[in-house]
């Protein structure tokens, strides 16, 4: 029976993680190991262990790592902190293979502890592109610490190639957070309503904003741009939490002072898969710059206002509106958004995603790739330059 040990560290990965978690668990070939760190510890942001447990997961080990403060320096101790609570986390469950996923500091820690074991990681969702956060470079780095690779179009498996990586290695899965919608039963707008105190009549905007991690010194003005805008559209908002980046709890503050002065906005620190997705269901737009605006929308033909340069570079469908940090442009995009029309236009977009089947081709690969030399010993594959001569590394 081989162990798999799958990290988790936020209810953003959760989210992605979940349907390949249920598979691991279904199959009796299998053991599957819950490693849960970060955010999901955090009273702060909801202590989403909970809803990990609830959900039937025994918990393996829970890793402490996040600290109270959100500089950069807390985030360096921090990723220490992992560090070392993940190697003691292996030694004692002594895993066949870990699974990581997409690009937290948290999931870097996890894959760095493990190197020392010589077990095969697998990441899922590498590939992709988001220039404006750190998380570019974590990812990336994730890509050349795994051995196995699962990303959501033919587009990143060409990038993860192009990095030097076995083409053997790579296997395009789509993005398993899709995998949910087939499986989950979402609210109604009345059950929705009830369950998180909330009138969808009108619909309401559903607003996420992370810091763009790489313009940490900006992060209070690109807050107070789209506070603006979001005044100026005079819409009922819902608001979910940031995540423990730099400078997220200074924009929790900016929320809650917003919603004090403003009895149409409401703030959820967890809203968990279901509630998630039925609130996107239910929603007029999204705005923000939440890679769920990217990934998930579009299998709502939910329009998306994408603020800013944290995403940027990532691919998405047409349902989506890039537009800059500035209270004129984001004012602009909602509107447009909102537009019946608009939506309307969108309404038989595919989403270029996939279709909700990457659990089964992630842990169908996981479970039949031998475990041996050949996929621990990483070679670098190199890209033929266009006169046929390989590039010199």
């Amino acid at each position: 029976m081989r162990r798999i040990a799958v990290v988790t560290g936020a209810r953003s990965d959760y989210g992605y993680l979940w349907p390949v978690m249920k598979r691991i668990q279904a199959d009796p070939e299998l053991e599957l190991l819950v490693v849960v760190t970060g955010m999901h510890l955090s009273p702060e942001f909801g202590l989403t262990v909970d809803q990990i447990v609830a959900d039937g997961f025994e918990i393996a080990q829970r890793v402490e790592m996040v600290l109270s403060a959100d500089t950069p320096s807390a985030i360096g101790k921090s990723m220490g902190l992992g560090l070392i609570g993940m190697a003691q986390a292996y030694e004692s469950l002594k895993p066949d293979l870990l699974v990581v996923l997409g690009d937290r500091y948290e999931t870097l820690a996890a894959a760095a502890a493990m190197m020392p074991y010589g077990v095969p990681i697998a990441h899922i969702a590498g590939g992709e592109t988001s220039q404006g956060a750190v998380d570019e470079n974590i990812r990336h780095a994730l890509t050349k610490l795994s051995h196995l690779h699962f990303v959501s179009t033919e587009a990143y498996r060409q990038r993860i190639i192009q990095m030097g990586e076995e083409p053997w290695r790579v296997v395009v899965s789509g993005a398993p957070t899709l995998d949910n919608l087939a499986k989950l039963i979402l609210h109604d707008q009345d059950e929705l309503e009830r369950e998180l105190g909330v009138s969808f009549d009108p619909q309401p905007l559903l607003v996420t904003f992370h810091p763009v991690t790489l313009e940490p010194e900006q992060t209070t003005q690109h807050v107070d741009e789209l506070l603006s805008a979001l005044n100026a559209a005079d819409r009922p908002i819902l608001f979910t939490y940031p995540n423990a980046d730099a400078q997220g709890r200074m924009i929790i503050d900016r929320i809650e002072q917003y919603i004090d002065a403003h009895n149409n906005a409401k703030a959820i620190v967890n809203l968990g898969t279901r509630a998630y997705f039925s609130a996107m269901k239910n929603a007029a737009a999204m705005v923000g710059n939440s890679s769920s605006g990217i990934i998930e929308a579009g299998s709502f033909g939910l329009p998306v206002v994408n603020v800013g340069n944290r995403q940027q570079g990532r691919i998405h469908g047409p349902n989506v509106i890039d537009t800059p940090c500035r209270h004129d442009d984001v004012l602009k995009a909602i509107v447009r958004a909102t537009d019946p029309e608009f939506r309307h236009q969108i309404a038989q977009m595919k989403n270029p995603y996939g279709e909700g089947r990457a659990a089964e081709v992630i842990v169908r690969t996981i479970k039949e790739t031998p475990l041996d030399q050949r996929l621990r010993v990483k070679r670098f594959h190199d890209i033929s330059t266009e006169d046929g001569e390989q590039c010199a590394m």
